[in-house]
């Protein structure tokens, strides 16, 4: 069931729908019944017997890879509706997941203790489902061009608790300007990597605008030539000429976030592996376990995942593994 896409035709649609996505916060997807070239109806995806709803939640970066997915699968299956929110990986599973209230949450980071706890009370079982691989973006407006990258000590002076005030007091030679801070809610596992790889002990600050809404980041680093933000690659894949992506200097010299990159394990400390978490008792419905197996099909769909989306794919190897523990939570469920 692996989609393809025409990189001069219905990718550049797709990308130019995507970058909506990034900022739209939902998206609900009926099935519908797909056309053929041939003018025929396409009815041999659409006639199955699957139907039901899927609700779905939790991380915005994970969001755009979903809803591609969630619609390539409800054009095969015209009974099958999906419904997708953007709330943060915390807010996904806090709020909804690890309370019943959703079959899937996908996060950017990996589930957290107090979660796992939570989901626990409430007798939700769950798969870990690796979906890609994301290169975590710091962006700046693209007119300022006295910055090209930052060292991720410098990173961690813009970003911590009680951080620096202007951006003269990052480097000498930036302007005597005020930073303006724009990035993930608390709610956002983004949030949560960033203070994992950067901040560490030194905590967030609190003195900055906080969204789950990519594009309103965006907006914000393109109103102000002395703005910074963050957020997930696929949104800057989307938006290149609107933003400025700044190079991360670990200690072996600035490194671009990219596709390649990511990948190649170079862009350190801000590449991280996405996930999606279904519910086990959820892939008892036949709607539901096709869907996370299409799901799994899909994350080494190159020109989906890269192309169209602006993530790394997974490797065959991972592909293999993600498909049998699936199989595995199904035959729990289904058994």
């Amino acid at each position: 069931m692996t989609s393809s896409h025409d990189a001069d035709s219905k990718g550049i649609t797709r990308r130019q729908s995507l970058a909506t996505l990034a900022g739209a916060g939902a998206l609900a997807v009926a099935g519908c019944t797909q056309s053929t070239e041939d003018g025929g109806d396409g009815s041999d995806g659409g006639s199955d017997a699957l139907s039901g709803s899927i609700n779905i939640a939790g991380s915005s970066t994970v969001f755009p890879l979903m809803s591609a997915i969630a619609e390539d699968f409800a054009a095969e299956h015209d009974q099958v509706s999906v419904d997708i929110s953007s709330t943060g990986s915390g807010g996904g599973f806090s709020n909804y997941f690890c309370v019943g209230d959703t079959d899937f949450n996908n996060a950017s980071r990996e589930i957290q203790p107090a979660e796992e706890e939570l989901c626990a009370e409430n007798d939700v079982e769950y798969v870990e489902l690796v979906a890609a691989t994301d290169a975590l973006t710091v962006v700046v407006n693209p007119e300022a061009d006295w910055i090209d990258h930052l060292t991720v000590e410098e990173l961690a002076q813009i970003w911590e608790s009680d951080p620096v005030q202007t951006w003269d007091e990052v480097r000498d030679e930036f302007p005597n300007e005020e930073i303006e801070r724009f990035g993930a809610a608390d709610t956002s596992g983004t949030y949560d990597y960033f203070i994992e790889s950067v901040l560490e002990e030194r905590g967030h600050t609190s003195d900055y605008q906080a969204t789950e809404q990519d594009n309103s980041i965006a907006q914000g680093v393109t109103g102000s030539e002395y703005a910074i933000g963050y957020f997930g690659f696929a949104y800057y894949f989307q938006n290149p000429d609107q933003l400025k992506a700044l190079g991360i200097d670990d200690g072996n010299g600035p490194v671009e976030p990219s596709l390649e990159t990511a990948s190649s394990g170079e862009y350190t400390p801000l590449s991280r592996p996405l996930f999606t978490y279904p519910s086990i008792e959820s892939l008892g419905n036949d709607h539901v376990a096709e869907f996370a197996r299409y799901f799994v099909t899909q994350t080494t769909n190159e020109d989906l995942i890269a192309g169209d989306v602006g993530y790394v794919p997974a490797t065959e190897e991972t592909q293999e593994e993600q498909m049998e523990t699936l199989e595995d939570a199904i035959e729990q469920a289904q058994g």
